[in-house]
């Protein structure tokens, strides 16, 4: 542990009990006393506070950044309005998405927020795909996210103006003399908001956010059974190098001005791939979502059959959803073993564990549109 990085709000995390883990470099909360299923429940209900300071904050300038960052990512990055947040994908030139990131067009420059455990390989990759004339800076901000059904009554007692946002924009704001840059979006299929704020600055916004009566403090397990909940991918299990967008339910992330016929037809890294498997639709394995029969939970790695006792396919997150009420997983199967309400078997410990294949999210996404 001593070898870990530490994020601006460490201090706070060991004083408000966190249990603290190594995750991708960083010494990291998984809970706190409330506990992994209170956490995501009070998320659900009413607001959750996550330090997710140890994602990388990039800010790209130079001349026409957008068009420039459209030679890495098979999004359309041009058609981003100012104060406006999207999701891309880096992608090889196999095709493979090498890390999924977000967006903002801040008008001057673009500001991207990338993984942690791909940061250091995304900003060399920005380096080097872009030109000399372009500056890509790591910015040593922390990172806040505010989630659950009553962020936004937080949010109007700390910035009103960030309630005017909605689902995807993103804006500057000026709040007890520190620059707050704040987007309306989140990874856990509630309404919510994210907060860039100066790494000085940063224990003083939670230690505000902690003494809202709303808000309770959230570890990466919640923040984990939330996002699977909400369908969302983790780079490294769900989504990586060996999976296209189009094997990874994720064609919506290729921009239409990007696709066959569009205005900026192709221009990214596996662009070939990627536009014929989504042309063709030849791809020989696809990303489902499962909802368990009983009450086990059915973890990464557990291997899938079908009726048949053939096997197609492995879990790539699993957990016991507690929103749902039932064990949920993300799986790559066959995609003859894709369809809507099919009956799978999942290998647990030598049992064959009952799941149907389900469409996601599990729950109803509660984004502020």
């Amino acid at each position: 542990m001593s070898d870990l990085k530490q994020t601006p709000l460490h201090a706070l995390h060991q004083e408000l009990g966190g249990k603290m883990v190594p995750f991708a470099g960083y010494s990291m909360p998984v809970q706190f006393p409330l506990g992994v299923k209170k956490e995501h429940e009070h998320t659900r209900h009413a607001c959750g506070l996550f330090d997710v300071s140890h994602m990388g904050q990039v800010r790209v300038t130079g001349p026409s950044p957008a068009q420039a960052m459209e030679t890495l990512v098979c999004a359309d990055v041009v058609g981003i309005p100012e104060g406006g947040q999207r999701y891309a994908l880096f992608t090889s030139s196999e095709g493979g998405i090498l890390d999924d990131l977000m967006i903002v067009n801040h008008g001057d420059s673009l500001y991207v927020v990338v993984n942690a455990a791909c940061k250091d390989e995304d900003v060399a990759l920005m380096r080097v795909g872009l030109d000399a004339e372009h500056e890509v800076e790591v910015l040593d901000r922390a990172l806040l996210a505010l989630q659950g059904p009553q962020a936004s009554q937080v949010m109007a007692r700390l910035c009103p103006a960030a309630c005017e946002l909605t689902f995807m924009q993103h804006g500057r704001f000026e709040v007890d003399g520190d620059t707050l840059w704040i987007s309306r979006s989140g990874y856990t299929g509630e309404d919510g908001f994210e907060i860039s704020v100066a790494a000085e600055a940063a224990e003083k916004l939670a230690r505000w956010c902690l003494a809202q009566a709303e808000v309770e403090p959230i570890g990466l397990g919640a923040r984990d059974s939330l996002r699977l909940e909400a369908g969302l991918c983790l780079y490294g299990h769900d989504i990586d190098a060996t999976t296209t967008p189009v094997e990874a339910s994720l064609s919506w992330a290729v921009g239409k001005a990007r696709r066959i016929g569009g205005e900026r037809e192709a221009g990214f890294p596996g662009a070939d791939v990627i536009l014929h498997q989504m042309q063709a639709k030849d791809h020989q394995r696809k990303r489902i979502g499962l909802v368990g029969e009983g009450r086990a939970p059915v973890r990464e790695g557990s291997a899938l059959y079908d009726a048949d006792d053939n096997a197609v396919g492995e879990v790539t997150s699993g957990s016991f959803g507690p929103s749902v009420g039932a064990p949920v997983a993300m799986a790559y199967v066959k995609v003859e073993a894709a369809q809507s309400d099919a009956m799978l078997y999942a290998d647990v410990r030598g049992k064959r564990l009952p799941m149907r294949v389900s469409r996601m999210p599990f729950v109803k996404a509660n984004y502020q549109r």
